[in-house]
């Protein structure tokens, strides 16, 4: 275990988080502090002996602050290796200090560009050039160097020097370097992909996809026992857990994608979500007649299920929420006395939306073999304008708003789709089929079931249908309206049919496949 002593360290960040204790720690050891800007200001006035960057190059901070490290004196300190004499002796001849520990977070550049009204200028001030090469150069060499992107590693750095008298491991500097590097690469891709975007009018994708992602924490497995799994990226700053048992990996996904159903709705909505696929969704002018309406689409599926609301969560919706087996409870607020409420279930998760998914623009990622897929969201929304009335009778403006709401429901269920719902609530769902009729005919049995009544509602496809006997389903068990993309080579037989059973029929022009 091959130690490297602390004596010398350049500290330079943007987030001044634990920075003033971390660095009055090291004075135990006598270490040296190098500092620049606001970081030297933040350390001279908590009274932390520290020396100036300037001080070392001889050379004064220029151009606003865009050169301040970017000097031989600092990164032949940082790259110069302990070991090979010639480095050393260079080093000597030159007046050059070895620098072995590194502390650097970058300018907020991923944090500035997710703010609104951000211009381009805005954003590129915020490209930290000689944080990476300081970060880059120190992890290059870290069988002699120390080096931190990361304040949660303080405490990590710290108990190491108390342990061994001042000097940190091989195995955690090469913990710390793998980090450095990773976390540049995330950096520059973030850079790279908003520049991409700002100069294109168009979502696109840049001709390298890179992914680096800080991890959040282990998960106990994935989808099934025999797999591992964790979690990357910022989804704990978007959904932040306030009770309950630790998320699996099946509540995250499902989380998503009731959120993501829930957000497609203006009026008090409740999505209901079991194994990715929606078993009711309601609307009502209050949350508590929402989750009575998605409750009653399919009362045996959503046992067990995820309950997202797009509102405030009110006692009178939760009391009705409790009174069924819930594995997770999603809502943008919840006051303090439902929340207290809810927290007499101690295994239930109650999660707090604190961002809507919509706003994110995100792109849509899956693994298969020897890559990725890399896709844009599906956020292609239905304009009012683009319908069109195919058939010889046009909707009722109650069957109208009944096949848009089967519409926004169908872009959230596995393919191949039908809905079939009223103006406020699903009346029957079938899912994930591999022939559209079966799809069909799984959605009215759910409804039948339920006790539900199919005459009189509208039915949303999420694709085409190819043949008249899926619309010829629909029609015998009593729908009216049918709301689908069109564009098959049998429209015309398709339509023929609606109009013999005097079925109106919108085409969107649209379709939402979801595999």
């Amino acid at each position: 275990m091959k130690m490297v002593e602390i004596k010398r360290a350049l500290i330079s960040v943007s987030d001044k988080t634990g920075i003033v204790e971390f660095a009055r720690s090291l004075q135990k050891w006598n270490v040296e502090i190098i500092s620049t800007g606001g970081t030297l200001k933040t350390l001279r006035e908590a009274g932390i002996p520290v020396h100036s960057v300037s001080e070392v190059t001889g050379f004064p901070e220029i151009l606003d602050g865009r050169v301040k490290t970017l000097h031989p004196n600092i990164h032949a300190g940082l790259l110069a290796v302990a070991e090979n004499l010639s480095h050393v002796q260079q080093l000597a001849e030159l007046n050059i200090e070895p620098i072995d520990l590194v502390v650097v977070n970058l300018y907020p550049f991923e944090q500035t560009i997710a703010k609104s009204g951000i211009s381009l200028d805005d954003a590129i001030e915020q490209i930290d050039i000689g944080g990476p090469t300081m970060l880059r150069a120190a992890a290059k060499n870290f069988t002699g160097k120390t080096v931190i992107v990361n304040t949660q590693q303080y405490a990590t750095v710290l108990s190491e020097m108390e342990e061994y008298n001042g000097c940190v491991t091989k195995e955690t500097r090469f913990e710390l370097a793998t980090e450095v590097f990773q976390h540049t690469a995330r950096y520059d891709t973030a850079i790279a992909g908003y520049l991409k975007r700002s100069n294109s009018k168009e979502p696109t994708l840049l001709e390298t996809f890179s992914l680096s992602l800080p991890k959040s924490f282990d998960l106990r497995y994935g989808e099934n026992p025999h797999q591992s799994a964790a979690l990357y990226g910022t989804f704990t700053e978007i959904f932040e857990k306030l009770h309950g048992k630790e998320l699996s990996f099946n509540n995250i996904v499902d989380i998503q994608g009731a959120a993501e159903l829930a957000e497609e709705f203006d009026e008090p909505t409740v999505a209901i979500i079991k194994h990715t696929n929606p078993c009711g969704v309601g609307s009502g002018k209050t949350l508590a007649e929402a989750y009575e309406k998605a409750f009653a689409t399919d009362k045996s599926s959503a046992f067990g299920g995820i309950v997202c609301v797009n509102r405030i969560l009110d006692i009178e919706a939760a009391k009705l929420i409790d009174s069924v087996f819930t594995e997770v409870i999603i809502a943008p607020e919840i006051p303090n006395d439902v929340l207290e409420f809810l927290r007499k279930k101690k295994d239930r998760r109650l999660i707090l939306q604190k961002k809507r998914l919509h706003s994110l623009q995100q792109m849509n990622v899956r693994s298969v073999a020897g890559g990725v897929l890399v896709q844009s969201p599906d956020d292609l929304l239905l304009k009012q304008e683009k319908l069109r009335v195919v058939t010889k009778r046009t909707p009722t403006e109650e069957e109208h708003a009944a096949m848009l709401f089967a519409w926004r429901v169908a872009k959230h269920v596995k393919s191949n789709a039908i809905i079939y719902a009223r103006s406020d609530r699903t009346v029957g769902i079938g899912a994930g089929q591999m022939s559209r009729i079966d799809s069909s005919r799984l959605a009215t049995i759910k409804a039948k079931e339920a006790g539900l009544e199919l005459r009189g509602t509208a039915v949303a496809s999420d694709a085409f249908f190819p043949f008249a006997d899926g619309l010829l389903e629909a029609v015998n068990v009593g729908a009216t309206a049918v709301i689908q993309p069109g564009d098959s080579v049998r429209d015309e037989e398709v339509v023929r049919a609606a109009d013999e059973h005097t079925i109106a029929m919108l085409f969107t022009g649209i379709r939402h496949f979801k595999h």
